[in-house]
């Protein structure tokens, strides 16, 4: 039997989502050992001066106890 745990991360980035989850889980990933998989929770967006400025994800993140 598996033990899985869940945490949650915000992360954001310049570039799009896409890379604020991958960021997000590189730097899980550097203490969390173990990690099975990722749900985007929410996504929204910093606007400034009618431009978007960062891309923001809320993930909840499960990785397996040992």
């Amino acid at each position: 039997m598996a033990v899985i745990k869940v945490v949650e991360i915000m992360s954001d980035s310049t570039k799009s989502w896409e890379d604020a989850t991958a960021s997000a889980i590189k730097k899980a990933g550097k203490s969390i050992k173990g990690i099975r998989s990722a749900y985007v929770q929410s996504q929204s967006v910093v606007v400034k001066n009618n431009k978007v400025s960062a891309y923001r994800v809320n993930l909840k993140v499960s990785f397996e106890v040992q």
